[in-house]
Formats: structure tokens, sequence, C-alpha cells
């Protein structure tokens, strides 16, 4: 694509670059994940191995942690659209990220900063983490959930600005980046798993920790040495306030007769200086039209602009907060969705500890298990992209073979069916465990069961195509459902789904552990899962996931997209 130039508002002309700094991004991106995954990946075991954390208590404290670094992106997004920009958020956030990893890595390096070695078969007769430590490493996570809160809403974001918004070309290359963007984030996540949890399992943790570390130094060498050819937005001020004065405005005049031609009669002024896409009127909603009505109390300044924006409000605004009120239940469906998944990637650690791992000689680490999540996805992506795609679009007419909506749909329904798979075969490795002689014990005296953990690549292959759809589907759909002074905000709104599944899944955990600790099929989900029910815990997931994808059927029927005056997408 060659060096595009086009005029902002300002006057000032813009030079959109595209492709040819996506080096500078990608490239800081995969080294980012690279690191931040490096280190996340195989923490679950980092705690009860290095920490000696009980498995349910390493679950819940994940759980948390996960969910923080999803709802800090929502705070990391309002500063950068409103105050920073995305570039400067980007550059801050960074270093944070740095910081936290380097903490990280001296709670392994310095023996004074984790537990004593414990090789007790019981991890309740080995030394807990004191006070101190515990407020070490808690430090150090509190640096990384600052990194990804600025980090994960804008990069994305960042990469589609350095893209001509109104140039159809780079629309098209919009949609590429984002399936591309994920592909890369996927093989990341694979080298991750792989390469850096074996050498953290089987070498060193202190190595296997300061590797990601010297990634994300890279990461930060590379986004700053493109930062002179960079597209950066300027922050226009809270779009949050924008929101408020459409909602306000709307109740002060609740009273007021609905127009009989909103399109005519409404207040329609645009200033010269927005950057967001004209929208088209819609009849949904049409409460907050009311926004817009022009009364006799209502002065009209000058330039044709509302003398009080929180008495009247232009239709542009109104259209930009039924955009909002709209995503909400598709939202509520899709932080639905992460709960399998977030669920799936903490046991199946555990499952694959109690699993046959060794492939010869070789014993596999079991957090790397969930490569093959990455795997799938990476092997899907650019089949998806490529092949399919192409095809679809002849059949169908639409940009991206199908809708969003359907994508993200599919997704659903892999969901579904991978918890249902997951609790099929957690039922096969836990019977063969109390059937057949075991090889030996965990280090929480948990028996390990004959079944092979190859057995878990089916649920775990599924995870990665359902991702593949509905992940990949979101952030396209939260991209371009957004209006465009939100677009990081929009980002957090994705990422804020996974903050209520993980807070969810933590929840569940609980929740179940406690409740079944005294039932007469005992507990569901203790230290040794041969002596527990864990597919009980994933039927119940499935349910949650059927009646999950029922819903974001009702929610894709009602919905209706954005629309502008370049560029229109049927609903499903």
């Amino acid at each position: 694509m060659e060096e595009e130039k086009t005029t902002a508002p300002n006057g000032n002309e813009i030079k959109y670059r595209g492709i040819k700094v996506m080096p500078f991004i990608i490239g800081n991106e995969m080294f980012e994940k690279l690191g931040t995954f490096g280190i996340s990946s195989n923490f679950l075991v980092y705690l009860t191995a290095v920490f000696n954390i009980k498995h349910v208590t390493a679950a819940i404290v994940l759980s948390v942690y996960q969910g923080t670094t999803f709802f800090t992106p929502l705070i990391g997004a309002y500063i950068a659209d409103t105050y920073l920009g995305r570039f400067k958020t980007l550059c801050f956030a960074s270093i944070a990220s740095l910081a936290g990893m380097f903490l990280v890595t001296l709670t392994a390096v310095v023996s004074k900063l984790h537990p004593p070695n414990c090789e007790a078969k019981n991890n309740e007769l080995c030394l807990q983490p004191t006070a101190p430590q515990w407020a070490f490493l808690l430090v150090a996570m509190g640096f990384l959930v600052i990194g990804s809160g600025g980090i994960r809403p804008c990069t994305m974001a960042f990469g589609a600005d350095q893209f001509d918004p109104k140039n159809e070309a780079s629309k098209r290359t919009i949609n590429s980046f984002i399936n591309w963007y994920y592909f890369v984030l996927s093989s990341c996540l694979l080298v991750s798993m792989t390469v850096i949890v074996y050498v953290q399992s089987n070498l060193s943790w202190s190595i296997g920790l300061a590797l990601p570390s010297c990634l994300m130094f890279v990461a930060c060498i590379l986004f700053f040495l493109g930062s002179r050819i960079y597209v950066k937005v300027k922050p226009e001020g809270s779009p949050v306030t924008s929101v408020i004065q459409v909602l306000v405005a709307a109740t002060r005049k609740w009273k007021l007769k609905q127009p009989e031609n909103p399109e005519v009669s409404l207040f329609n002024h645009i200033p010269k200086d927005s950057r967001n896409s004209r929208l088209d009127y819609t009849n949904q909603l049409r409460f907050l039209d009311k926004a817009a009505i022009i009364t006799v109390d209502d002065l009209i300044n000058a330039d044709g602009s509302a003398a009080n924006p929180w008495r009247l409000c232009r239709v542009q605004q109104v259209e930009e907060v039924k955009c909002l009120v709209r995503v909400l239940p598709i939202w509520a469906s899709t932080s639905v969705y992460h709960i399998p998944t977030t669920s799936l990637h903490t046991y199946a650690v555990f499952q694959a500890l109690q699993s046959d791992r060794s492939l010869g000689k070789f014993q596999v680490p079991a957090a790397s298990y969930i490569a093959f999540c990455w795997l799938s996805m990476s092997i899907w992506i650019p089949i998806y992209d490529r092949l399919i795609v192409p095809s679809l679009r002849k059949m169908t007419g639409q940009e991206g073979g199908i809708t969003i909506l359907q994508r993200i749909g599919i997704g659903n329904l892999l969901s579904a069916i991978m918890m249902l798979v997951s609790a099929i075969i957690e039922q096969r490795r836990r019977n063969t465990a109390l059937t057949f002689p075991t090889l030996g014990t965990t280090k929480g005296g948990g028996a390990i069961s004959a079944m092979s953990a190859l057995w878990l690549i089916p649920q775990l292959s599924i995870s990665g195509l359902a991702d593949a759809f509905s992940i990949v589907g979101q952030v396209e759909f939260y991209y371009k459902q957004f209006p465009e002074n939100m677009k990081s905000m929009g980002m957090s709104a994705y990422l804020l789904g996974f903050t209520v599944a993980s807070y969810a899944s933590g929840f569940m955990v609980s929740i179940v552990h406690q409740t079944t600790e005294g039932a007469a099929t005992g507990n569901w989900l203790p230290e040794d899962l041969n002596k527990g029910r864990l597919d009980y815990f994933y039927y119940i997931i499935a349910a949650i996931g059927v009646v999950n994808l029922f819903y974001f059927v009702l929610c894709s029927r009602w919905y209706r997209y954005k629309l502008t005056s370049s560029s229109i997408e049927n609903a499903p």
C-alpha cells in the first residue's frame, strides 16, 4: 500500500503509512506478548511450586489477577482517549510492564523473596509465603496490571490509526490487520507456552522469568524506534461527557412527545472539527431522541452549536449513545463466553499434572498443553482469512464473508461443545486413575493417571477454534461499532468482558469448592482431582454456555449495526 495523505480538520496534513509502520507495531506487540505471556502462562504452576500455595487458592489468585488486568484497560482507555492519546499511553504502559516483569523475576532469583523449596507430598506441610514476600509479589503484579491497562486497549486501536479511515482499500486492510494481529498473538503465545514454559519448569525459574523480561525490553526498543513516523491521534476530551449529556438532556425532556419526522426536526448540527463518521438516524431507542428536540428554552450559538449542551444535544451525539446502548446486551453475552475458556485454561493445567505427560523420555510441562489452543488458532486464522473469507464473500456479499455477529455466534456454539468434550475427557482421566496402576503422585499427593495428557488436545483445540471465531469477531465488532473517538474504550469494553469472566470463574470455583466440601459426592474441586468431580463442574459451565448461546441469538436478531452514510452492514 502506498503512503496516503489526507488533511485533518485543523488543516494539518496527515501521512498514513499503513503497512510501512506495522513492523514496529506488530514487532512491539510480538515481543510484548512473548514477555507478558511468558510470565503469566506458567504463573499458576509458579504459585504452587515456588510459593507453595494450594491449588484452589492459586486458581482464585490467578483469576483475580487476570480479571484485574482486563479491568484496568477501561481506565487506560479513558486516559488515552481523554488526556494522553494512545501513543503516550503505550509508552508509559510499556515501561510499567517492563518494571513488573523485572520485579517478578527477582522473586525467583532472590531466595528471601519466596518460601524455601518444599519436597513434601502435601503442601500443607510446606512453609507459606510471608507477608513481605506476598507484598513484593503483589507490587510486581501491580506493575503488570498497570502495563496491561495501557497496552491492551491501545495497541489494536493505535495500529488501526495508521490507516486512512476514509480510504476503502485501507478499510479492507484493517480487517486483515485484525486477523493477522491475532495470528501473531496466538503464535507468540504458542512459543511462550512451549519454549519459555519448558525453561521455567525444567531448567530454571530464574532464567525462565528473566527471558520474558529481556523480550519486553526489546519490545520497548522496537516501539520507540518508530515514534517519528506514527500517526498520533490527539485526544479530544472525554467522550464520556458527551454520553452523559445525552442522558441528562433526554431525562430533562422525558415528558415531550416524540417528533413525527425526527430526521428533519431534530437538532442536527455537525461541528467542523469532529472526526467521527456521520451516523444515520435509527428508530431504535427513540426515547433518547428527546435530547435533540429543540424547545423555546434552547438557545443556539452563532456557529450553530447549542448554548447549553446539557439541555440540547446533536442527533450525532444521540446516535453515538444508541451505539453504546445497543452494544450492552451483546457485551453481556460475550462476557459469559469467556467463562468456559478461563475455567478450562486453569483446570486443564491441573488435569495435565495428573496425567501421563511423557513423550518417550521427555516430560512435557503441564502449562505447555494450553499451547494447543493457540496452535489451533494460529492454523485456522490464515486459512479463514485467505481461503474461506473470499469464497464466502462471493456467496454472501459481506466484506468479512459472514457478519461479525454470525462469527461470534459460531464461537459461542463451539465453546459449549468444548466444555462437553472437556467433561467427557476428565471423566475418562479420573476413571483411569482410579482403575489402573498409576504413574506416581504429584506434589500434592494426587495419583497421576495412566491416561496420556494428549487426550486433552481435543478440548484445547476446540477452545482455540472457538476463540478464532468469537474473540477475533469481538475485537472487530467493538472496533467498528464504537464511535471513532471511543476506539480505545471499545477495546477496553471487550477486555472488560474478560474481567467479568475471570472474577466469575474465581467466584464459581470458590462457591463450588465450599458448597460440595461436605456433600455426599465429595468435594468437586479438591487438591487431588481424582477425589473430586471436575467433570460435573465442566457440565455446569457447558449448560451456562448453551443458555448464553440462545441469549446471544436473541440479542443478535435485535441488534442493528452502526450505520454511516458511507457504509451499511445488514444485521444477520
